[in-house]
């Protein structure tokens, strides 16, 4: 009858609804109805998430049609690196607005992803020719300063090194345990993509070791060495970095380094070849094959069909 049609309709579109719930709230699914990224078809609503004092945010914006073919310029903020770089690589390629697009997805990332350090060390042991940490400081991408404290070394200090390291018996008086900076320190650094000179000498004064694809150390980086009219296989200074590509002086004076000062410049410089640097980084990581709920050539719609959930999570999402 066509009371029982439509009962048997209702019931379907019931379990439609619900399962597309479950799906948002995994985050697969947005609100507009389509899985991660949209269809070449679909529009794309051009916003400007602003955080107010409160917490809340606001969108604003107009629709403006999206080419056909183009992928989404954002990326989720628990993207991992080799994501990033991928995406990266996939805006390249899309023509010559692509560098604005990835500006607009690296700013989605950006905030929470990435981090420049800089440590500072002194001299321990026999002779002092141990190097301990003695201050380190972390900058966000935008170079606002999120850590900077200064660190009482497990051993005595023998050198201060205060010509290079800028440190003194009297930063020493307020300075927190090792073991304490570095739980501090690690917890800023976990899941961060990391840029810093020469870096490994600041995770090993921190005693850690951090993932090799989630490190961007800018004297290794061949992208900066080629703009500065470098040899690849030079050893080069932040400092020179810093004058052939920034126009900028650090590390003068006899008062010592600023690692404020560093990690900031290593962020700087970080920023200014990002692009070229994550395309040879996507180029170099191995083919995966591209998932269904990345894809943006998949029809997100099917998913929503039967036959396509199990039965254990289609029980529990009615």
């Amino acid at each position: 009858s066509p009371q029982g049609r439509s009962k048997k309709k209702s019931r379907k579109h019931q379990r439609f609804l619900a399962r597309r719930a479950v799906l948002e709230q995994k985050g697969l699914l947005s609100p507009q109805g389509h899985l991660g990224t949209q269809t070449p078809e679909a529009g794309l609503e051009a916003h400007t998430t602003l955080t107010k004092a409160n917490g809340t945010t606001e969108l604003h914006g107009d629709k403006a049609p999206k080419p056909r073919g183009m992928v989404s310029s954002s990326l989720s903020p628990s993207a991992s690196p080799d994501s990033i770089a991928r995406h990266h690589s996939v805006l390249l390629s899309q023509g010559s607005g692509s560098s604005s697009r990835v500006r607009t997805s690296c700013l989605v990332l950006r905030p929470g992803k990435y981090v420049a350090i800089d440590c500072e060390m002194v001299g321990t042991g026999p002779q002092g020719k141990l190097s301990e940490l003695a201050r380190c400081s972390v900058v966000n991408y935008e170079g606002d300063v999120v850590y900077d404290k200064y660190v009482r070394p497990e051993l005595p200090i023998v050198d201060y090194r205060t010509r290079w390291s800028g440190i003194t018996k009297q930063h020493m008086k307020n300075a927190i345990p090792f073991k304490a900076a570095q739980a501090e320190i690690l917890k800023i650094l976990k899941d961060k993509i990391v840029v810093g000179h020469a870096i490994h000498n600041d995770f090993q004064a921190l005693k850690y070791f951090h993932p090799k694809d989630r490190t961007r150390d800018t004297s290794q980086s061949p992208v900066l060495k080629k703009r500065a009219g470098l040899p690849i296989r030079a050893n080069v200074s932040l400092k020179n970095l810093a004058r052939h590509l920034l126009h900028k002086k650090i590390q003068v004076g006899c008062k010592g380094h600023s690692s404020v000062e560093d990690a900031q410049t290593a962020m700087e410089l970080y920023r200014l070849v990002e692009v070229q640097w994550e395309k040879e980084l996507a180029h170099s990581l191995p083919p995966r094959p591209p998932s269904p709920i990345t894809d943006p050539a998949a029809d997100s719609s099917q998913y929503l069909d039967d036959q396509y959930w199990p039965t254990d999570l289609m029980a529990s999402s009615l």
